[in-house]
């Protein structure tokens, strides 16, 4: 029996898939993998790595890690120890999301010192993507987590030190001239200007990624502020058929273009993790091309296969990875000179 050529490929394009840009295909082995923002993510991908080596989910890896940096009192940026709000409040926001897309996430949270915690109760334990404020300390208590003064004696003195010119100016801690030149900002106690926003990403064993984000916010901010990190799709984005991408800087230019998800989305479409962070970054330049040059903004991202990337607008953001054969900082490749 012939069967001519119409034929013959009708058939043949029910049997073989299409590839369509974005598509990752491999016979590789998932390799477990975890990378975090910030020279400080090396600690909380040790932790991370504690889980992810003996086979756990990157679920567990992301919650054990971020947890890290909260509990940190000498990280001003992040939890325990957060420099405060313009009326002395530390208030910490997080978000947590899993390969099956599953998300939870608290805004403008008091007095518990692991908000990234909460965030995955609130995933798994309620119907909801979000609580915010009282209402997430009340669900935090209810909870059984400690409630905590998390203003510490040195961020309490910085915080005064700020209330003689209050002065905001929403520029990020980077070692940057332009930075200072900054008016008005108190440095950090020791001199550290190089951190911000724990993101943190990791893929387990079985190739499923799941990803974290956890700060203290903007250093006296106006109460109640809410950046881009407990933001699902602008502080943190995760697609287990894609990959995943969390954000660094001044959250209100990352929310103004949905930024992770942006860069999860340019991977769909085939470009590289570093190549995507830096396609949201241009975006970022084009919208506020003046303001861009006076703040940072830093995105960081993994596809399917375990590659990385990212890609920030100015010099200075860094971003640590962990893996079986890898335990490293590496400079994060910059928009401006």
């Amino acid at each position: 029996m012939r069967m001519n050529r119409r034929k013959f490929i009708g058939l043949s394009s029910l049997s073989i898939p299409v590839l369509q840009a974005g598509d990752f295909v491999t016979d590789q082995k998932p390799s477990p993998i975890v990378i975090s923002t910030w020279d400080f993510g090396k600690e909380a991908n040790a932790a991370s790595w504690e889980i992810l080596s003996k086979g756990g989910t990157a679920l567990d890896a992301v919650e054990a890690g971020i947890k890290i940096p909260e509990a940190d009192e000498k990280n001003q940026s992040v939890g325990y120890g957060g420099l405060p709000d313009r009326d002395g409040h530390v208030t910490l926001d997080a978000c947590i999301m899993d390969q099956d897309s599953n998300c939870g996430s608290v805004m403008a949270l008091e007095n518990i010192r692991h908000p990234i915690s909460v965030a995955r109760r609130v995933m798994e334990k309620t119907p909801h993507v979000i609580l915010a404020g009282d209402g997430a300390l009340q669900f935090a208590l209810a909870e059984g987590f400690p409630k905590e003064n998390l203003l510490t004696p040195e961020s309490e003195k910085a915080w005064k030190e700020w209330l003689k010119t209050s002065k905001y100016e929403p520029r990020m801690n980077i070692e940057n001239e332009l930075m200072k030149k900054d008016h008005g900002y108190v440095p950090m106690p020791g001199g550290k200007e190089n951190h911000d926003t724990i993101g943190l990403l990791a893929m387990d064993a079985k190739g499923n990624i799941s990803g974290g984000c956890s700060t203290s916010g903007m250093a006296y901010k106006l109460h109640g502020r809410v950046g881009d990190s407990p933001v699902i799709g602008a502080g943190l984005y995760v697609d287990n058929e894609v990959g995943a991408a969390t954000s660094t800087g001044v959250g209100e230019e990352v929310v103004r273009c949905v930024g992770s998800h942006l860069v999860v989305e340019l991977m769909r479409q085939g470009l590289s993790p570093e190549a995507a962070c830096r396609k949201a970054v241009e975006r970022i330049v084009k919208k506020s091309p003046a303001k861009s040059k006076t703040i940072q903004v830093g995105f960081l991202a993994m596809n399917k296969k375990g590659e990385y990337g990212a890609f920030a607008l100015q010099s200075g953001f860094t971003y640590a990875v962990k893996s079986g054969n890898t335990e490293t900082i590496i400079p994060g490749k910059h928009y401006y000179p």
